[in-house]
C-alpha cells in the first residue's frame, strides 16, 4: 500500500473482526455464528440484490438455507445485536453536538401476508403505496452517522387487531398499536439509558406535532428542534392569544432574517436565511424559521433546549436532520436495507439490524480512515473515503482474487476522488460566487 494511503485493507480486516468479536456472543451455536459473518460480508459485497439467495451464492453455499434459517429459526436475539451496533456506533463516531435523528421509511412490498404491510403513506415514495413502514433513530456527529435501532410500524385497524394474521406473521402478543411518534420515544428513551450522551433531537413534522414526544424529551432535559407545519399556533411574548407560525414569519422586519449555512450539502453549504422568536413562557423555548433565499418558502421548527443557546446551534441542529436521509440512501443502495425477501416478524428484524450494523461499520471505518481533523486539506487533497467508496473498494480487502489488482483499484478509487473534488470546489465557488480563478 502506498504510504500515506488511507487506504489499509489489514486495518479494515481487523475492524472486522473486532465487529463480529462483540457480536458473537449472541450466538449460541457456531453454525449460526458463521452464518452471521457471512452475510454481514455479503452485504458488504457488490452483490446486486443482497435477499437470502444471492448472498448464499456469494459465500459459496449449495442453497440459501443457512441463511434463511439465520433470519427465521435460529436462535439469536436481534435486539441484543442491536445493542451492540448502538454501542459500536458511539464507540467510533462520538464526538462533541452529537444530535438523534427520527424518521420513518418505507418498503414497497407485494401482497399482504408480510408484517405490517398495507396501503399507506410514506415519504419514501411521496404516495400512498403497499409498504411497510419502519420508524428508524439515527445517531450523527462531525465523524459521521449511522442507524442505531429501528422499529416495524403495526397499523392499527389491519393488524393490531386481527389475531390470524397477526399469528401467521410471527407478531408477538406483546407487540400493541403505538404511534411513530411513540415508537421514536421508545427507541430515543432506550438509547439514553444505554449510556449515550447527546444533547440534542431532531425529526421531521410528524414527530415535532406530537407533544407527548416534546414533553419526553423536555422531561429527560433533550434539547429538540422539531419540524412542525406553518399552521402551528405558538404564545408570543407571553400573551394570552396563540399565533400562526406563518402569521408571525410574516410579521417579521427584515432586522430578524440572519444568513447562516445549514450544513454542507453536495454541492457546497446549504445557505438560508433564519430567524427565531421566543415563544412560551419558559426562557429557551423558540419558534425556528427557515426561509430559502430563492424561492422564499418558509420552514419552521418548534424549539427547546435545558440551557441558553445561539441561533447558530439551532441552525445546526436543524441542518443534521438531513443525515437520517443520507443513513437511508446508503442502507438501500449499498448494504440492501430493502432487498429482503421475508414476511416474518422476526426476520424483518434480523435482515434490518445486520443491514444497520454493515452501514455501522462502514461508517466507522470512513470515520478512521477521515484525515486529522487538526491539519486543515489542501486545496488539491481528493474527498475522503465515502461509504459508498470504501464498500466498493472492500470487495479487494474480503474477495481478493474476485477483484482486481489491489494497486489498479486504488488507482481507480484515487482517480474518482480526485476527480469529485475538482467537481465539489467548481460547485462550492458556484454556490458561494466565487471567481474560478
Amino acid at each position: 500500500m502506498a504510504a500515506g494511503h488511507s487506504v489499509d485493507p489489514a486495518r479494515w480486516r481487523m475492524m472486522f473482526g473486532q465487529v463480529m468479536a462483540r457480536i458473537a456472543g449472541r450466538f449460541g451455536r457456531v453454525e449460526p455464528r458463521a452464518t452471521a459473518r457471512a452475510y454481514l460480508l455479503g452485504l458488504l459485497s457488490g452483490v446486486e440484490r443482497k435477499n437470502c439467495w444471492q448472498l448464499a451464492e456469494q459465500a459459496g453455499h449449495v442453497r440459501p438455507g443457512p441463511m434463511q434459517r439465520l433470519l427465521r429459526y435460529a436462535r439469536w436475539d436481534a435486539d441484543a445485536v442491536r445493542d451492540d451496533l448502538r454501542a459500536y456506533a458511539v464507540d467510533h463516531l462520538d464526538a462533541d453536538g452529537a444530535v438523534l435523528i427520527v424518521d420513518e421509511t418505507g418498503f414497497v412490498k407485494k401482497g399482504h401476508a408480510s408484517a405490517g404491510v398495507q396501503r399507506q403513506y410514506t415519504g419514501t415514495a411521496g404516495r400512498i403505496e403497499n409498504f411497510q413502514v419502519g420508524v428508524f433513530l439515527a445517531y450523527a456527529t462531525e465523524r459521521g452517522r449511522a442507524l442505531i435501532d429501528r422499529r416495524l410500524y403495526l397499523p392499527e385497524q389491519s393488524w393490531c387487531t386481527d389475531p390470524g394474521r397477526r399469528r401467521e406473521a410471527g407478531i408477538p402478543e406483546a407487540v400493541q398499536f403505538a404511534t411513530k411518534p411513540r415508537l421514536a420515544a421508545e427507541m430515543i428513551t432506550a438509547a439514553l439509558d444505554a449510556g449515550i450522551s447527546a444533547a440534542w433531537v431532531t425529526g421531521d413534522e410528524a414527530y415535532g406535532q406530537d407533544p407527548h414526544l416534546r414533553l419526553a424529551l423536555e422531561a429527560r432535559g433533550i434539547g429538540y428542534v422539531l419540524a412542525v407545519a406553518c399552521s402551528t399556533r405558538v404564545r408570543i411574548n407571553q400573551g394570552r392569544t396563540l399565533v400562526r407560525a406563518d402569521t408571525v414569519a410574516g410579521r417579521l422586519p427584515a432586522t430578524a432574517w440572519q444568513r447562516h449555512s445549514a450544513g454542507h450539502g453536495a454541492k457546497g453549504p446549504r445557505h438560508y436565511d433564519w430567524a427565531w422568536v421566543h415563544i412560551g413562557t419558559g426562557s429557551h423555548r423558540h419558534l425556528l424559521i427557515r426561509r430559502n433565499r430563492t424561492t422564499g418558502e418558509l420552514a419552521f421548527y418548534l424549539c427547546w433546549s435545558p440551557t441558553a443557546v445561539t441561533l447558530a446551534e439551532l441552525v445546526r441542529v436543524a441542518g443534521t436532520r438531513w443525515s437520517i436521509e443520507e443513513c437511508f440512501q446508503a442502507a438501500k443502495s449499498q448494504v440492501g436495507l430493502d432487498h429482503y425477501q421475508v414476511r416474518h416478524w422476526t426476520s424483518w428484524h434480523r435482515h434490518i439490524t445486520l443491514a444497520m450494523l454493515a452501514l455501522a461499520f462502514l461508517a466507522a471505518v470512513a470515520a478512521d480512515a477521515a484525515p486529522d481533523r487538526h491539519h486543515p486539506a489542501r486545496s488539491n487533497d481528493p474527498i475522503s473515503l465515502t461509504v459508498p467508496e470504501i464498500r466498493h473498494l472492500l470487495a479487494a480487502v474480503f474477495h481478493p482474487l474476485a477483484a482486481m489488482p489491489t494497486a489498479r483499484l486504488l488507482h481507480w478509487s484515487a482517480w474518482r476522488r480526485q476527480h469529485q473534488a475538482t467537481a465539489r470546489r467548481s460547485h462550492y465557488r458556484r454556490r458561494l460566487g466565487e471567481p474560478a480563478g
